[in-house]
């Protein structure tokens, strides 16, 4: 602790004598000041006694010193130390009323007791003080780093809420808790998400001090009236997961220690964990390289057990894109043909990773895969990135919802925190694969991301689209623009009046070829419908006995009829 007015008391040297401010002694004295001024506020900082002899002033005039004393206690002086004997042979009764009037500690020093005496106390004092503040903040370093080399970062927190006496949480990047210590800290730590979010968007390093939660979130054990620093972890730009640190009253200079010491440690293990993380994507790349060359043993084999949960459960395919037109890609038939065959994805930086639009999605897809205890397999490549992901699992519905998210903020003309509108992202989502079936899944999700990329989706599912009716995809502009080119000569020949062999087909083709079923639903002769359709072909050139000629006059039709 720091020298306080009672050690100086007590200090058998100095041989002080308490004249007023008894109950304030345990005020802990920040320097020894000396000065004869009249006035010596303006070169107070606060926390200091102040020690004189009364050379300048009359500290016999009552209200003098009431004025003097007041405005040392308004300038935070903790205490007024008198030597008698110098001026006056005892502290006058006007400056003893006056310090008892505002309860600012009055020590009387005695002759033999030397100013520089008090100095070298409190002096000797501080530094022994901040000589143990750094011992305890080695020892605490020491011990946090034990504990994060045996238990990892579990072990690493409850040491640290060990040695602040308080509680200690991790937030992942993003923002959910990860690990607390004690147990009961969870709680309150989920309290501080939107706190954390906000820290995130700052630069990294970032810090931040909140209060407590109230009592209305008081809970058995919970503490929530106290203060709680917030630190971001990560040596990028942007910070990869966050430290909370909870504590009655604000850190000493140990407990900083402590809490620099854990940040360190948490930083080193966040970045560790990166390197690790990049080798890990190079062996998903390789691993999604031969599921999509119709190797899964070969897969199966490079994945061990970094993805091999995944490759045991049906699991589907995700691919997204930022460009802001599609992109011609080749379906890979084997090792060495395809997007992902010409290179092995570049490692991700911090700005990769955190950039948009991609990093939003990435942080979805993990952080929800890693609660529920999942695998997943993510593969950046230039503007597309593939994953695989468990079927029904936690990262799908992560995927599902960040795209929502996503489609709602562009519709509402704003960025949000997640992502920038001007980022054109579209996802395609397969349907449930094993690895025999990879190269079809990843084929499904580039058709129904090419369908998102039409329509203006963020989101499209291939068995959604398997599900539901071709028609609606009859609404695209170039199925539209080739409908009027293949009926057009048609409606030329209906607008002069000589027939109307539009409806005419539309019915015929609506029978299959029943004459008679047709002829009745326009209202004419079987031969006049022959007639009409024989008119069809000449001006077509076209002939109707071709299936192929008849589906694409009656998807014109149905084109057509959707304006």
């Amino acid at each position: 602790m720091p020298p306080t007015l009672a050690s100086l008391v007590h200090h058998s040297a100095l041989k002080l004598t308490v004249r007023a401010g008894e109950d304030r002694l345990d005020v802990p004295v920040r320097w020894a000041h000396v000065s004869e001024l009249a006035d010596p506020v303006p070169y107070m900082e606060g926390g200091e006694l102040l020690l004189i002899t009364a050379l300048k002033l009359d500290a016999a005039d009552p209200e003098a010193m009431r004025r003097y004393v007041r405005r040392l206690s308004k300038a935070g002086v903790v205490g007024l130390g008198f030597a008698v004997g110098v001026n006056y042979d005892e502290i006058p009764q006007a400056l003893v009323d006056a310090a008892e009037e505002e309860n600012l500690p009055l020590l009387e020093v005695p002759r033999r007791t030397p100013f520089l005496a008090i100095s070298k106390a409190v002096s000797a004092a501080i530094a022994a003080d901040q000589y143990r503040a750094v011992t305890a903040g080695f020892a605490a370093q020491r011990e946090l780093t034990k504990q994060a080399l045996t238990d990892g970062a579990e072990g690493l927190l409850r040491a640290l809420a060990a040695q602040v006496d308080g509680w200690a949480a991790l937030y992942d990047a993003s923002g959910a808790v990860v690990a607390a210590a004690p147990e009961w800290a969870a709680r309150r730590a989920a309290r501080l998400t939107a706190e954390v979010e906000r820290l995130r968007e700052r630069p990294a390093p970032a810090s931040a001090v909140v209060g407590g939660g109230g009592p209305e979130h008081a809970a058995a054990g919970d503490r929530h009236d106290d203060r709680v620093e917030l630190h971001s972890l990560g040596a990028g730009r942007r910070p990869r997961a966050a430290l909370a640190v909870g504590t009655a009253a604000a850190l000493g200079t140990a407990e900083r220690y402590a809490v620099h010491s854990a940040i360190a440690l948490l930083t080193l293990t966040t970045e560790r964990s990166r390197s690790l993380y990049t080798a890990q994507q190079r062996i998903g790349a390789a691993v999604l390289r031969m599921l999509l060359a119709g190797e899964p043993d070969h897969a199966r084999a490079v994945a061990g057990h970094l993805y091999g949960d995944l490759l045991d459960v049906p699991f589907r395919v995700i691919v997204a894109e930022s460009a802001p037109a599609p992109v011609v890609r080749t379906h890979p038939e084997g090792p060495g043909h395809g997007p992902l065959a010409a290179r092995s994805p570049a490692p991700p930086t911090a700005s990769d990773t955190a950039g948009e639009p991609f990093g939003g999605l990435v942080e979805a897809l993990e952080s929800a895969a890693a609660r529920a205890g999942e695998a997943v397999l993510v593969v950046p490549e230039g503007e597309r990135l593939v994953a695989l992901v468990t079927d029904g699992g936690a990262a799908v519905s992560a995927c599902a919802r960040y795209a929502t998210a996503l489609e709602a903020s562009r519709a509402q003309g704003g960025g949000g925190a997640e992502a920038d509108p001007g980022d054109e992202l579209v996802v395609g989502l397969s349907a449930p694969a094993g690895p025999i079936a990879a190269a079809a899944a990843y084929k499904q999700s580039e058709q129904a991301l090419s369908v998102a990329r039409r329509r203006g989706r963020v989101f499209v599912e291939h068995e959604r689209l398997a599900a539901g009716s071709v028609l609606p995809l009859l609404a695209d502009d170039a199925v539209k623009a080739f409908a009027d080119s293949l009926l057009r000569a048609l409606h030329e020949h209906d607008a002069t009046g000589r027939g109307d062999l539009v409806a005419s087909l539309r019915a015929w083709l609506s029978r299959h070829g029943q004459w008679d079923a047709a002829a009745a639903d326009l209202g004419v002769h079987r031969h006049t419908l022959r007639y009409r359709m024989r008119r069809v072909e000449e001006i077509l050139g076209r002939s109707l006995d071709d299936p192929d000629v008849r589906m694409e006059l009656w998807l014109a039709l149905k084109a057509t009829s959707t304006d």
